[in-house]
């Protein structure tokens, strides 16, 4: 505000004159001197105008680039998660394959070999994405990772709210939980 003080000074001082002509003359010059006055003045107005509406322009542009980021990460996250929860199926079948052990060693061991490496590079593929396996045996019970499918009875309190078995593995995909673990709880009971 100060600076534009000090510019129309500067103006005011540009145009003061020593009258020396008739009479006439010089109010001819006062009434010239404030329609230049009046001009500086509009035009110092509207160049606030402007430079307030380009700044806001600016920023909405700003805000309009942020938002179309973070929707296309957002619309990216959405599409990993969807195709990550088409393969967990594949990997539920994996894992009651392998856990049927009487079953998995009589199949042929090369065969064996093979379905457990196209498991292997399953997981490790998930994992790349972002993706990891939640729900360990003997971890805290958190209703933020698990679901409780039943509770077992212990005598040990220090097994109190861990898990006892693993039902269906959970995922969590980049931080967010795509899918809890299915567990059994153990419940101290004296």
């Amino acid at each position: 505000m100060t600076d534009e003080l000090n510019e129309e000074e500067n103006i005011k001082d540009d145009f003061a004159f020593e009258p020396d002509e008739g009479e006439g003359e010089i109010s001819v010059s006062k009434q010239k001197i404030k329609e230049l006055r009046d001009k500086l003045a509009t035009a110092l107005k509207e160049r606030d105008e402007y430079l307030a509406g380009w700044q806001r322009a600016k920023a909405d542009y700003i805000n309009a680039r942020k938002d179309e980021l973070a929707s296309g990460t957002n619309a990216t996250r959405i599409a990993s998660e969807r195709m990550v929860l088409e393969i967990l199926p594949v990997l539920d079948s994996f894992a009651l394959a392998f856990a049927n052990k009487e079953s998995w060693e009589k199949v042929d061991e090369n065969w064996r070999k093979g379905v457990e490496y196209i498991a292997s590079q399953l997981k490790t593929s998930i994992s790349n994405m972002g993706v990891e396996e939640i729900g360990k045996i003997g971890e805290v019970f958190d209703p933020n990772y698990h679901n409780a499918v039943e509770n077992i009875p212990t005598e040990d309190k220090k097994d109190d709210h861990t898990i006892a078995e693993i039902i269906q593995n959970g995922y969590v995909l980049q931080g967010k939980v795509i899918r809890p673990a299915k567990v059994k709880v153990f419940v101290f009971s004296e």
